[in-house]
């Protein structure tokens, strides 16, 4: 079925939103439980959206990758983690890094949830059900996929910095400072996007045998 741009957005909406406010909510809920509370001060352990979306992170920059195609791109505002606060800074900073792409893992089991049930559902709810499952899954996995990759300041960079030993654990911090720029060379080159497609195919693929 050929969507037009506004019907697109439509169904991409809330599974864009969730998605990304989900998956920074974990990162607070997990620092607070290892002893961080400044996520919780921040008033940021919160599903509403509103206090986790940037306008051109999470809207404009999803809305033009919708229009012009290719990976799905955005991102909201960072849940403030003072790691030293951590009960045991190095060793939690995985599980607070975790805590974000494994959100958004569970919230694609969700929407896969909601792909099987329009199966059964009248007919005028079951195409936008699906519609919007697939949307949900794809979006959820690609977010989750493109976490992990291990380049600070993706999460994947900070489970990596977690895992290494201290003196190669901080030379690898310094990454950070260029994250943004490697990530946005990848994407332009499309490189980003053959790194990340055999990942993305494998965990839909674990999606599909699961349901």
């Amino acid at each position: 079925m050929d969507l037009t741009y506004i019907q697109k957005i439509a169904i991409y909406a809330l599974p864009v939103i969730f998605a990304i406010t989900v998956h920074e909510a974990a990162h607070g809920f997990a620092a607070r439980f290892f002893g961080d509370m400044t996520a919780d001060r921040a008033g940021r352990i919160t599903l509403n959206p509103l206090k986790h979306v940037d306008p051109i992170g999470t809207i404009l920059v999803p809305a033009l990758t919708l229009l012009v195609g290719g990976i799905l791109f955005g991102w909201a505002k960072p849940v403030p983690v003072d790691f030293s606060r951590l009960r045991n800074p190095k060793r939690d900073m995985l599980w607070v890094a975790a805590a974000g792409p494994a959100s958004n893992f569970v919230m694609a089991l969700f929407w896969a949830l909601m792909i099987k049930l329009s199966l059964s559902s009248p007919n005028i709810y079951s195409e936008p059900m699906a519609l919007m499952g697939k949307a949900g899954v794809m979006i959820n996995v690609v977010l989750m996929v493109l976490n992990l990759l291990p380049l600070p300041p993706l999460d994947g960079g900070r489970i990596a910095v977690s895992l290494l030993p201290n003196h190669m654990a901080y030379k690898y911090a310094q990454v950070e400072r260029f994250g943004l720029i490697i990530l946005i060379g990848l994407l332009a080159t499309g490189i980003l996007g053959r790194i990340m497609d055999p990942f993305i195919d494998g965990v839909i693929q674990i999606i599909q045998f699961i349901f």
